[in-house]
């Protein structure tokens, strides 16, 4: 299934793109998209009910930008778990070494906005980065998961994600990451929460990304150095992850950080496209904060 939420922001209503295309009403069957309908195989069962009837009410738009609002479609998110250079042609054009485990950071849930909503250049900011993701949304309660196997059996579904870095903040200015992660707008999701068994090997999917028309990103996560079984059982060893937890399993080669001098860095009124193959297309367009 295709999961999403439309309407204004903070007032979005939970909805559905069926198998023709077309966007349906899910507020008479389930109040919203969040971890607790993720982890409730009743409330999901409903769901498959009403979409197969065929009587859903429509609703205006395409689910992907054009008509209603496309807001994150994933409500109340717990935590973003990032993975750092976890695409071995990305620690290639960075100049760094393939990590011998995985690299972990945090993005606030508060970073979240919807898709085709604005992204805002921080003040200061002269080194604002793309990045596009493959995003990871856990559905039951995982601690210390001892297989892959058991791993996928606890991701509902799968979302593009963009992580918008600031890189002078991330790298230059003292202490970890977060500083250039965390600004806000700094992590569009969605169009869509595709359920996992509609992404049948998260390892092919492709991942595009374009900076005013022009092509940056075009990787596969088939390059991921850590793919995503072993992301989510590696986590899970550190944390507790629960459902409505997002993953975001690293960028492949293109950002701007890894271009030539002068490096290409987004200012305001750049627009930036991006997507993945089956889960849906982001556009954003830059502005001064």
């Amino acid at each position: 299934m295709k999961l999403l939420r439309v309407g204004t922001a903070g007032s979005e209503r939970p909805a559905l793109l069926d198998a023709e295309g077309t966007l349906r009403d899910l507020s008479g069957v389930v109040p919203d998209i969040d971890g607790a309908l993720l982890a409730d195989d009743e409330a999901l069962g409903r769901i498959r009910t009403a979409a197969e009837s065929g009587e859903l009410p429509v609703l205006d738009g395409d689910g992907d930008g054009d008509g209603l609002r496309v807001g994150p479609p994933l409500a109340r998110i717990g935590k973003i778990v990032c993975i750092g250079l976890n695409y071995h042609d990305h620690a290639r054009e960075t100049g760094a070494e393939p990590p011998a485990e995985p690299v972990i950071f945090f993005k606030a849930a508060d970073t979240v906005v919807g898709p085709h909503d604005t992204v805002l250049v921080p003040r200061g900011s002269a080194k604002t980065d793309w990045e596009v993701e493959l995003a990871v949304v856990i559905g039951r309660t995982a601690r210390y998961l001892d297989s892959t196997e058991e791993a996928l059996a606890h991701v509902a579904g799968y979302a593009v994600a963009h992580d918008v870095s600031e890189r002078e903040f991330q790298i230059e200015r003292g202490g970890t990451w977060d500083k250039g992660k965390n600004c806000e707008t700094f992590n569009p999701l969605g169009p869509w929460l595709v359920t996992a068994d509609e992404v049948p090997d998260p390892q092919n999917l492709s991942l595009r990304l374009w900076v005013n028309g022009e092509l940056k990103q075009n990787g596969t996560t088939a390059e991921q150095i850590f793919p995503v079984a072993e992301v989510v059982r590696y986590v899970s060893q550190f944390m507790t992850l629960y459902p409505g937890d997002v993953i975001n399993t690293g960028t492949p080669a293109g950002v701007a950080m890894g271009a030539p001098e002068p490096k290409p860095y987004l200012r305001a009124g750049d627009v930036v496209e991006l997507e993945i193959e089956g889960l849906g297309r982001q556009r954003q367009e830059f502005k001064d904060a």
